[in-house]
């Protein structure tokens, strides 16, 4: 079929019954399947179900060290799990700290203690006049919900192929001191599903920003979610390149063990600094007497150590590898000679980002919604929600079952192919 700009007004319109007697079809077939959360999907849950039984009412909970894991302390956590999310985050086990069992509950903790009490003895930002972050676009959803509930204030800087424009990032920072911090997904982004360059992660630790208390929201999520053995994204290690730069305390590095194996009790980590970790434990130890040391324990003795880890993601990999290429497969056979629309083809992470044209995102959304196919929300990968090109879907493969998923991107296309070629019929006429 020839690009949808080159027919006439007439073939479009054609084009346009057929599409719509089609989705009618669909439409009756009163599906109902979710794509809006990149979600594992039960037999990724599955996996780790044998973690259950590592620990039991007869098992020795005494750690190496011999810490009692029933009992208070250890507020870094074990020593175990920082070797074990040490090795995993590709940091020394001094430099990490091991929380509950969600890295973003660590990332709002961590903004919410900067805006009461400071970073390292800086003014809390409660009582600036105005504190800024830089958000790559499109990006992380939840990220943008949590310097919006703060009133923070977010200036959008895009991202290309490489991660984030560091010339704007560079310029930014370097003559504002509002601008406070930057999120970050660097490797297999959401939605995207690219990895930052060398050179970005390079720029990165070398930034020279106004604010003192600048930092970098380093959200490394999908280290270990590779979908393929022999291609594989490669990220430099920020907090070794930052001591280089001369840096060393500028970067709040996040990861956690949510899609590796049950995203309900899995286990946190940051890695930072001794400055930085001493500043937040200076609040945490008001805040806490430790975290689920049995759960952590219960995660070294499941995975052994970082192999165990590598094992198992290869049988996360070999479950949603599969979704991955029929979502891109069905792009390509029913939209690859339109010209209606762009998306990401990524090795790993969780994510695909589409684009259409302009000014048809939430539109085609809403048309997968009357479908029976709930996508998230048009606009959502920017702050505010705010798209200004009304432009940019992520699809989220992960959840659905492979047949369920065929159906909801049969559906997808054909909303895309209706929204286009209403679009092109209504600049033609």
């Amino acid at each position: 079929m020839k690009p949808y700009i080159e027919m006439s007004a007439a073939e479009l319109k054609e084009e346009l019954d057929a599409l719509k007697a089609e989705y009618r079809k669909l439409q009756a077939l009163g599906m109902s399947l979710n794509m809006s959360r990149g979600v594992p999907c039960k037999d990724q849950l599955d996996l780790s179900m044998a973690m259950m039984d590592v620990l039991d009412s007869s098992s020795d909970l005494t750690c190496e060290d011999g810490t009692d894991c029933r009992n208070y302390g250890q507020l870094s956590g074990i020593e175990e799990a920082r070797e074990l999310l040490g090795d995993m985050m590709e940091n020394n086990p001094k430099d990490i700290m091991i929380y509950g069992n969600s890295s973003l509950n660590v990332m709002f903790d961590t903004v919410s203690r900067c805006w009461t009490h400071g970073v390292m003895g800086n003014t809390p930002w409660c009582r600036l006049p105005e504190v800024k972050f830089l958000c790559p676009v499109p990006g992380y959803d939840r990220h943008f919900a949590i310097t919006e509930y703060f009133g923070i204030t977010m200036l959008p800087v895009p991202m290309t192929p490489t991660g984030p424009n560091m010339d704007i990032v560079e310029k930014m920072v370097a003559e504002d001191e509002a601008i406070k911090g930057i999120w970050c997904v660097p490797k297999y982004s959401n939605p995207q599903g690219i990895s930052y360059s060398d050179e970005t992660v390079r720029r990165f630790a070398r930034l020279e920003p106004a604010a003192p208390d600048f930092r970098i929201f380093w959200d490394n999520a999908y280290g270990m979610h590779h979908l393929y053995d022999h291609q594989q994204d490669y990220l430099i290690e920020i907090l070794a390149e930052c001591k280089r730069a001369g840096n060393p305390d500028m970067v709040y590095k996040f990861a956690s063990t949510s899609k590796i194996t049950f995203p309900g009790s899995g286990i946190a980590a940051l890695a930072t600094s001794p400055n930085n970790m001493e500043d937040f434990l200076n609040h945490m130890r008001r805040q806490t007497i430790g975290y689920d040391k049995v759960n952590q324990l219960r995660h070294v003795r499941f995975f052994g150590d970082i192999h165990g880890m590598v094992e198992h993601m290869r049988k996360h990999a070999d479950i949603i590898r599969p979704k991955f290429e029929a979502v891109e497969d069905t792009l390509e056979r029913d939209l690859g000679q339109l010209n209606i629309g762009t998306w990401t083809k990524p090795l790993g992470g969780y994510f695909i980002m589409f684009d259409s044209l302009p000014g048809c995102a939430k539109d085609i959304v809403a048309r997968c919604k009357k479908a029976g196919v709930q996508m998230t929300p048009a606009g959502a990968t920017w702050p505010y929600g705010k798209d200004p090109n009304d432009s940019n879907i992520r699809i989220a493969p992960t959840f659905p079952s492979l047949p369920d998923l065929q159906n909801a991107m049969d559906i997808f296309t054909l909303c895309v192919r209706i929204s286009s070629a209403k679009k092109i019929l209504a600049e033609k006429e």
